[in-house]
């Protein structure tokens, strides 16, 4: 696609590469600092993206926290946070859900075209429900966003919506994030699951980056030649 969203995927995980564990409290993997950098990344994007199993299990705000980063953006004529994107194959989310009453961002919903009637029914009073074919695809989520005036794209998970953008080779740039831990327990969530995707042993993603924050490591890896060098 020419012309799509630049789109960096951010994810945080265990040492053996769990986003979660099989509990109902939500597991926190990154520390104060990193919550920062992922602070100041969401900042200097135009929209962010959670899939709904994200919205129903983590119920984010994603917002933009800082007050300082909140006014450079109204400075520069931007909202005070990026435009909030979801993704939902049945449209069963609660519109009293935090993704969709906390801040005045602009609040998106893509669905299969087999559950547009449904999804607005539900969500059409707190967000702008759009068409994403049939199934729903990354590819004509990013051709609609694009139309939006949206050019950068920070998709924060989960794992489902990460494995999608990666196997169809929608991906410009990953930060990944290791706590120093293990989870250990297979029903857990993981980064992605099985699948086919553009990086293998004979095409290795270009690391960027290897930085520690405190007790945690980001790694950032350049996923196409749109990503810059620095």
């Amino acid at each position: 696609m020419t012309g799509r969203p630049y789109v960096l995927l951010s994810c945080a995980m265990s040492i053996d590469g769990y986003i979660d564990d099989a509990s109902a409290e939500r597991l926190l993997l990154s520390n104060a600092d990193d919550l920062d950098r992922i602070d100041a990344v969401r900042a200097g994007c135009d929209a962010i993206l959670v899939g709904a199993g994200t919205v129903r299990r983590d119920d984010p705000r994603l917002l933009v926290r800082s007050d300082r980063r909140r006014a450079e953006r109204v400075a520069r004529g931007l909202p005070p946070s990026p435009v909030k994107v979801t993704v939902t194959a049945s449209g069963d989310l609660d519109p009293a859900a935090r993704f969709f009453t906390m801040g005045e961002a602009t609040k998106l919903v893509y669905c299969p075209s087999g559950a547009l009637e449904k999804t607005r029914e539900r969500l059409g009073a707190v967000a702008t429900v759009v068409d994403a074919g049939e199934p729903a695809s990354p590819a004509a989520l990013l051709a609609d966003l694009a139309a939006r005036g949206v050019s950068r794209l920070m998709v924060e998970g989960g794992g489902i919506v990460h494995a999608q953008f990666l196997g169809d080779g929608l991906a410009d740039e990953l930060h990944l994030v290791v706590a120093p831990f293990f989870v250990g327990d297979g029903r857990a969530p993981r980064f992605v699951g099985d699948g086919r995707f553009p990086w293998h042993p004979g095409r290795r993603a270009r690391v960027l980056e290897v930085r520690q924050i405190d007790d945690v490591v980001l790694t950032r890896y350049a996923l196409s030649d749109r990503c810059p060098e620095a």
